[in-house]
């Protein structure tokens, strides 16, 4: 039997709607699990039974996390934050962390998990950590356009088995205080943390990085979903 994951929504709220891009849908396929998207909820209950369902859970990119999750004011430069969102992130992680479950997260999946394990961000990179390196690059994203370092006492060391990794970059907020809980993977030629996970978990990774763009052309995109798969099947 194939792994179900269900993967977080990506919501519009000009036209009232949620819609998937479909790199992450197909990055998990080619992995060997079967995705589907999940209703945008916070009902607790709702999201029990949902976990009872899949195997793994991945945290989508999108909106900014709201600044007030993590004790700050919002900035001019922070962008629109969706409650919802943010709401139903919570409600699944403290489920999902309570199960043990296996969780992937992309973009705002790491800012949001950083965030929930009581970590803070840099709402804008630009205004707050400025620097030469290309952190919202112009299409096509799956093209690389700075590297990042990765740590050899990390669990991304010892699946890629190598200490540099170039990586497609769109982003304008990242992680400034890491949480006490997650360890650090990868980090920017800048210093900014790119990749970390949870130790002792069965899986809890998350990326700063963009696979679900880079998985058609990138070998080593393509292992971190099969990874991810693998442990939800596990």
């Amino acid at each position: 039997m194939k792994p179900v994951i269900g993967i977080v929504p990506l919501v519009d709220q000009e036209k009232e709607s949620l819609w998937m891009l479909p790199g992450y849908m197909e990055g998990i396929m080619e992995a060997g699990g079967i995705p589907v998207i999940l209703p945008l909820t916070s009902d607790a209950d709702v999201i029990a039974q949902l976990l009872d369902t899949v195997q793994g859970i991945l945290l989508t990119g999108g909106h900014d996390v709201d600044p007030g999750l993590y004790g700050e004011a919002r900035k001019p430069e922070c962008g629109a934050s969706c409650k919802e969102r943010d709401e139903m992130e919570a409600g699944l992680l403290k489920q999902a962390l309570d199960k043990n479950m296996p969780v992937l997260g992309i973009c705002r999946g790491i800012q949001f998990l950083n965030v929930y394990l009581g970590g803070t961000l840099y709402q804008d990179l630009v205004k707050q950590r400025p620097s030469n390196v290309e952190h919202h690059q112009k299409p096509p994203y799956d093209t690389s356009v700075h590297d990042v370092e990765i740590l050899e006492d990390g669990s991304l060391y010892r699946l890629l088995n190598k200490k540099r990794l170039s990586v497609n970059s769109y982003h304008h907020q990242a992680v400034k205080r890491k949480a006490d809980s997650l360890k650090t993977m990868a980090v920017s030629e800048d210093g900014i943390v790119e990749a970390v996970e949870m130790t002792g978990r069965k899986f809890v990774w998350a990326l700063q990085w963009h696979p679900e763009f880079s998985h058609k052309t990138d070998e080593d995109s393509r292992k971190i979903f099969k990874e991810f798969v693998k442990r939800c099947n596990g």
